[in-house]
């Protein structure tokens, strides 16, 4: 079935969210700005009546922690009640999360039957997660698979790194190609094979090249907004509803190293 898109793709580079193939793409409402108190927190990737993608900022928490910071998940509970005027509670579920210092697409469920399917799509591995990540030290090799055997210390919030499996490991898998590197620095693009706490954060600095900013694995310094350069590229899945077929693609946030590589790609 073909049709025509009023929007065309936008650039790998700085695209937003696409819906490609098997049905047409229909409405973009959820690309508005919301309004209010919710501008510039809420940045909307894609919507629909089953799912909501969103730009995750590096200083938001995708769930309620100890802090006690307002999460991710409540601003955009607050953004559908004031963009479809809900009465009473609404209903958002949580599949996944991202590290507070990292950027990039987050999926949550609008429904009870999307949130199950989704759940089931991350134990079946069939949602393809791509990531960039800035790191100071160039790899050995310019691409390739790495696997190392994971650990996490609850006490400490980190994982630790073992080339054979050990007692209570858990494998862990990626795949990593250079992109493109400046005189500092060099940008790699990460497709994660498995989901690990700290995966790409603890593989990275095993290899000798931590992400930039990341303190808790290695790198020297930290960023100024306490933020890492790892940020959610891309998520691909069939929509666990209307099974077309779904990229969304999270622009990287602002800044002078991220704006540059951006630049490089286009």
């Amino acid at each position: 079935m073909s049709s025509t898109n009023p929007h065309p793709n936008p650039s790998p580079a700085r695209g937003r969210a696409l819906q490609t193939h098997k049905q047409p793409e229909g409405k973009r409402d959820g690309n508005s700005p919301p309004v209010g108190e919710l501008e510039g927190v809420v940045d909307v990737l894609f919507e629909d009546n089953h799912i909501i993608a969103i730009n995750k900022k590096p200083s938001q928490i995708v769930q309620g922690d100890k802090t006690g910071d307002k999460p991710l998940s409540d601003f955009v509970k607050d953004y559908i009640k004031e963009k479809y005027n809900k009465p009473g509670d609404v209903f958002l579920g949580v599949p996944h999360r991202l590290d507070r210092p990292v950027s990039g697409v987050v999926l949550f469920a609008r429904t009870s039957k999307a949130l199950a399917r989704i759940n089931e799509m991350l134990r079946d591995k069939t949602i393809k997660k791509t990531y960039w990540a800035v790191v100071k030290n160039r790899p050995q090799k310019e691409s390739t698979t790495l696997v190392h055997y994971l650990k996490k210390n609850e006490e400490k919030n980190i994982s630790r790194v073992y080339e054979k499996e050990v007692p209570g490991s858990l494998r862990a898998e990626l795949d990593y190609k250079i992109l493109c590197s400046s005189d500092k620095y060099h940008l790699l693009e990460i497709n994660l094979k498995t989901g690990r706490h700290h995966q790409i954060r603890a593989q990275l600095a095993a290899i000798g090249c931590p992400i930039k900013g990341d303190l808790k694995y290695g790198f020297p310094r930290s960023n100024e907004n306490a933020s890492i350069h790892l940020h959610s590229r891309k998520t691909e899945f069939i929509h666990p509803v209307s099974k077309a077929e779904i990229v969304i693609i999270a622009p990287p946030p602002k800044d002078v190293l991220w704006d540059w590589f951006v630049k490089r790609l286009v």
